[in-house]
């Protein structure tokens, strides 16, 4: 090496026995450099996946109402909350313990209000829904014996892309409260 490289590229830290301080202060500065950008990122960790549940979809004050006459459809009605990211649609649902459930809602025709099956039900974050009488609900059709006022049952929401919501219903006899 000549006296004019030696200048150029700064003779004391290239020097045979710095070398080794070289390498620790370009370990370090590495270091600290990738926890500076990863800690500025502003990215957060996502929620852990739960099967059988949608990031975001928060379902509350579920009931399964029995109806008054045996054999008859049954109805559930609760509130929903969607805070993820993009958005859902619901377009079905399974309840345990009946042959088959429809998502129900209320819509004009021949200018008389009738109940019939709902197209998908659209939520983007920051929506809630209430299924309630008059309203979205679920018909249940078919229901077991062993699905008993006191008692609860499992509710399958089908979202559009193959994700499943579960979540638990109370029973409630015929005349409680919708």
């Amino acid at each position: 090496m000549t006296i004019g490289h030696r200048k150029m590229m700064g003779a004391g830290f290239h020097s045979a026995r710095f070398k080794p301080a070289r390498a620790f202060v370009i370990a370090a500065a590495l270091g600290l450099g990738s926890v500076l950008v990863s800690g500025c990122s502003g990215e957060t960790e996502a929620p852990a996946e739960v099967e059988g549940v949608v990031n975001g979809l928060e379902v509350t004050n579920a009931r399964l109402v029995l109806p008054p006459v045996s054999g008859n459809p049954a109805a559930i009605y609760f509130d929903i909350a969607y805070n993820g990211k993009g958005g859902v649609s619901i377009d079905g649902a399974e309840v345990e313990g009946a042959s088959s459930a429809e998502v129900h809602d209320m819509m004009e025709y021949n200018f008389k209000m009738t109940m019939g099956p709902a197209g998908p039900i659209g939520l983007r974050s920051g929506d809630a829904k209430s299924f309630e009488p008059g309203g979205l609900h679920i018909m249940v059709f078919d229901l077991g014996e062993d699905v008993v006022a006191g008692g609860s049952t499992e509710v399958t929401l089908k979202i559009m892309g193959g994700d499943r919501h579960k979540f638990t219903a109370d029973v409630r006899a015929a005349g409680e409260e919708r």
